[in-house]
């Protein structure tokens, strides 16, 4: 008992939902953690409405910054020794393709995060990027908890090693909206997105969005958000275009 007091290091009573956490923890981790409560943060959702002691909210907002920088750096790191003839614009467009939106919320999904959250909010209300938005927190709190080696070793074997595959991602597109206005600005082809409905409310809301390229109507779609049926209808866009751009 006296050596799991040593490893947990918190102030408050010991329970068997603290031992679960540490075991599922250490699972993921690949190292036992030091001290939970950054991980129990990592994992707070802002509707629990948390502080600290001297008044400071308790959630994971903040972690996610700290994750965030903590990837992109031991990602560049990779990258640059990796990839000795990568200019800067090709380094940076790669980072990119592996911290994308996308890519962390399929990370956070791999690793199953969600099943740590503590929120007041269903777990069916949350949009796609809690997913993205908890593994950066993650990330937070291992370099918080064990510090910069310790996290660039996580980042190594947990992330690079299984997920980073330079071919592949050099042929990968982020945003096929990006893609498309950066090619329709080099052909000279003048582009335009038109929503022409919206309806619903809330989470319910919907967009429909028309793409025009030298006033033409090339693409439609639905979704959510607005930025979301661009994406959509963007990557309907490529498709049609797909050998002229991929040409260039």
């Amino acid at each position: 008992m006296r050596i799991i007091k040593k490893i947990f290091k918190t102030s408050r009573p010991l329970s068997s939902e603290d031992g679960i956490f540490f075991e599922k923890l250490t699972s993921i981790l690949g190292f036992k953690p030091n001290n939970i409560e950054h991980y129990r943060k990592a994992f707070t959702h802002r509707s629990m409405n948390k502080l600290d002691e001297k008044g400071h909210p308790i959630n994971y907002e903040r972690l996610e910054f700290l994750g965030d920088a903590m990837l992109g750096s031991v990602i560049a790191s990779h990258l640059f020794s990796k990839v000795p003839n990568g200019d800067e614009g090709y380094l940076t467009k790669m980072r990119s393709k592996i911290v994308s939106r996308e890519h962390l919320n399929e990370l956070g999904k791999d690793f199953n995060l969600i099943q740590f959250v503590e929120s007041k909010v269903s777990p069916q209300h949350f949009g796609e990027n809690v997913h993205g938005n908890i593994f950066e927190a993650f990330i937070g709190a291992i370099y918080l908890d064990k510090g910069f080696i310790y996290c660039e070793k996580f980042i190594q074997k947990k992330i690079i090693e299984p997920y980073v595959d330079i071919d592949r991602l050099e042929g990968k597109v982020i945003s096929y909206k990006s893609l498309l206005i950066e090619w329709c600005q080099k052909e000279k082809k003048s582009f335009h997105y038109e929503i022409y409905d919206d309806n619903g409310t809330g989470n319910l809301k919907h967009f429909a969005v028309k793409l025009h390229i030298d006033k033409k109507v090339v693409a439609k779609a639905r979704a959510t958000s607005k930025k979301k049926a661009e994406e959509i209808a963007s990557k309907r866009a490529y498709f049609v275009f797909q050998s002229q751009i991929d040409s260039k």
